[in-house]
């Protein structure tokens, strides 16, 4: 199934005393890129998420997102750091004998400066807790998938009518490439009888000519290889797997393709066609670079 690269998933719950959320978005990115927001004290989680993730994410720039307050707290000791609450004190009283301050610090004052307090929880059972927050991030990733899978489904009908309409024109340049030939030598006849009036017109001359010309303009490989390659690029549109990198490709070749009949054309008609194809390849190429 075709999927956007963008997406967003949120989920929140509560396991074994502690609120989890986690929080998945992602946007177009050539790659698959990782990048997280976790609280300090569950740094240990980052990477055990990063290869979680990357199972069900295969392109795109992603951002996780994970909270975690304990609900049931466990026993947990408030410490001091002496030595950093020693060298403030030391450095205010230092400022109040330079300066003439009134020296006036307090104990609480001197414990909103970062760090002097810390806590120290009691130990938790990493292997629990990696468990309990891999369960919250598979909801969140589910309804993530979802919304790139509902995307994704537009992106396919879309690219879908722009293949029928490029079919729909390939076959006008099937149809009236041969044309051509024959009004080319009508002309070319023309011009002949028009300033060789009285010579009888060598109809072996035109024949040669409209080979040649039948041959220059010719377009029939190219219209072959087209429908091939469109025909390919609905297969993809059909397969489970990622395809935004093969589809990009083959979208290039799709365009050299109607690129060398676009320079064989020497019809205003099929001049006008190619343009359309080209417009239309445009615009499947900007919707494939939102493709997983």
């Amino acid at each position: 199934m075709i999927r956007s690269m963008t997406g967003y998933g949120r989920y929140e719950t509560t396991v074994d005393g502690m609120d989890i959320t986690v929080e998945v978005k992602s946007v177009n990115h050539r790659y698959y890129e990782y990048s997280s927001r976790l609280p300090r004290a569950y740094g240990f989680l980052d990477e055990k998420l990063k290869s979680h993730i990357q199972k069900a994410i295969s392109r795109g720039k992603v951002e996780v997102s994970l909270w975690i307050e304990t609900v049931d707290a466990p026993a947990s000791e408030v410490m001091v750091n002496r030595s950093l609450a020693e060298g403030y004190l030391r450095a205010c009283r230092e400022l109040s004998s330079l300066y003439g301050l009134p020296d006036d610090l307090t104990a609480m004052s001197l414990a909103r400066v970062p760090d002097v307090l810390t806590v120290r929880r009691a130990e938790e059972d990493e292997e629990a807790l990696w468990a309990a927050v891999r369960g919250v991030t598979d909801e969140a990733l589910a309804r993530f998938i979802a919304m790139r899978e509902k995307e994704g489904a537009r992106l396919r009908e879309d690219i879908l009518s722009r293949r029928l309409t490029i079919l729909k024109a390939v076959a006008f340049v099937e149809e009236r490439s041969p044309q051509t030939v024959h009004e080319h030598m009508e002309k070319v006849e023309a011009r002949m009888r028009e300033l060789l009036s009285t010579v009888t017109v060598d109809e072996q001359r035109l024949l040669t000519e409209a080979a040649l010309f039948a041959d220059k303009i010719a377009v029939a490989e190219e219209t072959v290889r087209l429908r091939s390659h469109l025909d390919q690029l609905q297969n993809l549109m059909e397969g489970d797997e990622p395809v935004g990198r093969k589809l990009d490709f083959l979208v290039q070749e799709i365009n050299r393709e109607t690129n060398t009949i676009g320079s064989k054309s020497q019809d205003i008609d099929l001049a006008r066609v190619v343009v359309d194809i080209k417009a239309e390849i445009e615009k499947i190429r900007e919707q494939i670079q939102n493709i997983e």
